[in-house]
C-alpha cells in the first residue's frame, strides 16, 4: 500500500498546486502547469499568456511562489520555468478563464459560449466543446453544452491529444461550471487518417450518360418528380 499512497499524496499535492497557482495567477492569463522531477529538485513550468506578470518587478512575485510551494504545499527544491502561450485560442484553460469572466460579468450565457466556440475554430482547430452547468437562468440548475467539429471523448487520444481546461464562474445565482475542450490544429488522430485513406482507396462512382429530350449530361438522372418540377 505505500506505492498506492505516494501516487495517490502526489495526485493531491499536484490538485492543490494547480488550484493555488490558477488563483494567484489569474490576471496572467495561467494556461497550466506541468511538475517533473530533476535530479536536482522540482521543475515546475508554468503557461501564462502574460509572462512578465508571472515574474514580477524584480522576480519578486516568482520568488514568492518558489517560497509557498516550498513551504505550504510540500513541493522538494522547486525550481520555477514560465513560458509564454503563444496562441491562446489552443489553450483550453485560457479559454475556460475567459469564458468564466464573460459569464461574471453578465453575458448570456448562449452568446458566451457560441462566442468561445467560434474563436477556437476560427483559430483552425479541429474541434471543440463548450459545456456550462449550474443555475443559468433560473433556480433549477442545468447544463448547456456547445460542440462543433471532430472531439474525442474515449481512448488514448482523449488524454494525450484533447486540451481540457476548467473554470468557475460565481454569480447570484450560484456557482456555475465551466468546461472547455478542443483539439489543436496540428493534432493528427489514428481513425482520421484512416477514414481519409478508405475514402482516398474507394472505387469512383459509375457516371451513367443520359439523354434529356435533345441534350446529353454526363450526370445521373434526377428523379421524375423533380425532372417534372424544373420543366
Amino acid at each position: 500500500m505505500a506505492v498506492e499512497r505516494k501516487f495517490i499524496s502526489e495526485g493531491v499535492r499536484k490538485a492543490r498546486v494547480e488550484k493555488y497557482l490558477s488563483k494567484e495567477l489569474k490576471r496572467a492569463g495561467y494556461g497550466g502547469m506541468d511538475i517533473a522531477r530533476t535530479p536536482l529538485g522540482t521543475q515546475v513550468t508554468i503557461f501564462a499568456e502574460k509572462p512578465g506578470i508571472v515574474i514580477g518587478k524584480g522576480g519578486k512575485l516568482v520568488h514568492q511562489l518558489t517560497m509557498d510551494l516550498a513551504q505550504n504545499y510540500g513541493v522538494e527544491s522547486p525550481q520555477i520555468e514560465v513560458q509564454q502561450v503563444t496562441n491562446p485560442s489552443f489553450n483550453a484553460q485560457i479559454m475556460a478563464e475567459r469564458l468564466a469572466n464573460a459569464l461574471e460579468r453578465g453575458w448570456y450565457f448562449r452568446k458566451a459560449g457560441t462566442s468561445i466556440l467560434r474563436r477556437v475554430m476560427e483559430s483552425g482547430a479541429l474541434g471543440c466543446e463548450v459545456v456550462i452547468a449550474g443555475k443559468l437562468t433560473g433556480a433549477r440548475a442545468r447544463t448547456q453544452k456547445f460542440t462543433e467539429g471532430y472531439i474525442k471523448h474515449c481512448g488514448e487520444p482523449s488524454n494525450t491529444i484533447v486540451e481540457k481546461g476548467y473554470a468557475v464562474a460565481i454569480k447570484k445565482l450560484g456557482v456555475i461550471g465551466v468546461q472547455v475542450k478542443l483539439v489543436p490544429g496540428g493534432a493528427k488522430m489514428p481513425d482520421h487518417f484512416t477514414i481519409i485513406e478508405q475514402k482516398k482507396k474507394a472505387p469512383a462512382p459509375a457516371v451513367t450518360v443520359t439523354s434529356i429530350g435533345d441534350v446529353e449530361a454526363d450526370e445521373p438522372a434526377l428523379p421524375d418528380e423533380k425532372l417534372g418540377e424544373d420543366q
